[in-house]
C-alpha cells in the first residue's frame, strides 16, 4: 500500500516537471512578444528624435534688456510741456550701456531665430547621431558663420531682420517727432517758446548726469525674460512671420543664428553659457553705440537752450539707436567698378542616417565670416 502511494507520488511529480519543462520550451506568450516589439520600436523612435531645444536663462535676460529699453525709447515723442520733461527724456535715453544693449540685441535675435520651425528642424536633424551632433557643435563654436549655411537659416534670418526692422522704424518715427518739435517749439506762436529758448541753468551738471547714467548697469525685466525664455525653449510664442532673407548677413546676425543653432542641438543650456556669452559680443555694434554716446556728449556740451537739448535727444539718442540697429542687422550694399567676383557657394550639408557612420562635417573655410559680412559697417553721423 505504501509502495503504491510512493509510485503515485512520483508519477505526479514527474507530470508536474514535464509541464514546467513544456511551458519553458514554449517561450513568451504572444502578448509578451508584442509588448517587447512595441518597446523596441519606441526606443528606436526616441533614438531618432533630435534633442530638445536648450537655451540658458542668461540669454533671455540679456534679450529682455534690449526689448524693454528699445520699446520704451521708441515711445518717446515730441510735444514736451516743460524743460524738465526734456531732461527726464534725456535721463531715460542715456541710461544704457553700449555693451549690454549690443549683447541684448544678439540674444533677442537668437530667440527670434528659434521661432523658425524650418531652422529648428533643419539644424535638429544633425543632433540625431551623437557623433555628428558633437561635430556640428564644434564647427559652429569654431566659426559662428557656419550656422548661416545650415538648412532653414534663410527663414530664421528673415524673422530676425524683419523684427529688427520694425524696431528701427519705430525708433525712426520717434526721432523724427522729437527733432521736428525742436523746430516747432521755436516758433513765435508756440506757447512753449519762452522756456524752450531760455538757457539751461546748470549745463555742466546735466552733461555729467548723462555720463553717469551711461555708466550704470542695466537690469533685466523679470516678466520679459520669463516670456522670452519660454518662447525660446518652446520654439513658439512670439508669433512672428516674415519672408526669407538670403545672405550676406552681418556678424551680429550670424552670431544670433549660431546661438540658435546650438540651442536647436540642445547645446546652449546652462552648461554652455561660456559659448552663448561669447557669441553675444559684436564689436561693430558696440563701437557704433559708443560713438553715439560721444556724439551726444558733444551735442550737450554745445547746447544752450532747452530746444537744443531736445534735438540732442532726438538725434543722438533715438535716431542713433535706430542707425546702429540698422547697421547691425542689415548689410549695406557696396558698389563695384566692375562685376564683383562671387565666391563658390558653400556645399549643402547632408545629415547621415543613424545607422551610418557620421562623416566629418565639411571644413569651414576661413573666408566664411567675411563673405557673410560683405557690406560696410554703419556708423551714426
Amino acid at each position: 500500500m505504501n509502495s503504491s502511494l510512493v509510485r503515485r507520488g512520483l508519477s505526479m511529480a514527474a507530470l508536474a516537471a514535464a509541464m514546467i519543462l513544456a511551458s519553458c520550451e514554449s517561450g513568451p506568450s504572444a502578448a509578451e512578444i508584442e509588448a517587447q516589439r512595441l518597446a523596441a520600436e519606441a526606443a528606436a523612435a526616441a533614438a531618432r528624435k533630435p534633442p530638445a531645444i536648450a537655451l540658458n536663462d542668461s540669454v533671455a535676460q540679456a534679450a529682455s534688456i534690449y526689448v524693454t529699453f528699445m520699446r520704451d525709447t521708441a515711445q518717446m515723442r515730441g510735444g514736451f510741456t516743460s524743460a524738465e520733461a526734456i531732461q527726464e527724456a534725456l535721463r531715460k535715453g542715456t541710461a544704457y550701456d553700449p555693451a549690454q544693449l549690443s549683447r541684448g540685441m544678439i540674444a533677442y535675435a537668437s530667440i527670434i531665430a528659434l521661432q523658425s520651425p524650418e531652422f529648428v528642424a533643419g539644424v535638429g536633424q544633425y543632433g540625431i547621431n551623437p557623433t555628428q551632433r558633437q561635430q556640428m557643435i564644434a564647427a559652429i563654436t569654431a566659426d559662428p558663420a557656419y550656422a548661416a549655411v545650415l538648412p532653414g537659416a534663410e527663414h530664421a534670418a528673415g524673422l530676425i531682420i524683419a523684427t529688427l526692422a520694425r524696431d528701427i522704424t519705430a525708433l525712426t518715427d520717434a526721432a523724427e517727432s522729437i527733432e521736428a518739435d525742436a523746430y516747432t517749439i521755436q516758433e513765435r506762436n508756440d506757447p512753449r517758446r519762452a522756456w524752450a529758448v531760455a538757457h539751461i541753468a546748470d549745463r555742466n551738471s546735466r552733461l555729467q548726469d548723462a555720463k553717469t547714467n551711461s555708466a550704470g548697469t542695466m537690469l533685466p525685466s523679470a516678466a520679459e525674460a520669463a516670456a522670452l525664455f519660454a518662447a525660446a525653449n518652446s520654439g513658439a510664442g512670439l508669433n512672428i512671420e516674415a519672408p526669407t532673407r538670403r545672405p550676406p548677413y552681418t556678424p551680429a546676425i550670424a552670431n544670433a543664428l549660431a546661438i540658435a543653432a546650438l540651442a536647436a542641438l540642445g547645446a546652449a543650456g546652462d552648461e554652455a553659457r561660456v559659448n552663448t556669452d561669447a557669441l553675444q559680443t559684436d564689436s561693430s555694434t558696440e563701437f557704433c553705440l559708443n560713438i553715439s554716446k560721444l556724439n551726444l556728449y558733444q551735442c550737450l556740451a554745445a547746447s544752450r537752450p532747452s530746444y537744443e537739448d531736445m534735438f540732442c535727444v532726438g538725434r543722438h539718442v533715438v535716431r542713433d539707436l535706430a542707425s546702429c540697429t540698422q547697421g547691425s542687422a542689415i548689410v549695406i550694399p557696396t558698389g563695384f567698378v566692375s562685376d564683383p567676383v562671387t565666391s563658390a557657394r558653400t556645399p549643402a550639408i547632408t545629415p547621415t542616417p543613424i545607422a551610418s557612420p557620421a562623416p566629418v562635417p565639411t571644413p569651414v573655410q576661413s573666408s566664411t565670416t567675411s563673405s557673410l559680412n560683405s557690406g560696410a559697417p554703419y556708423q551714426p553721423n
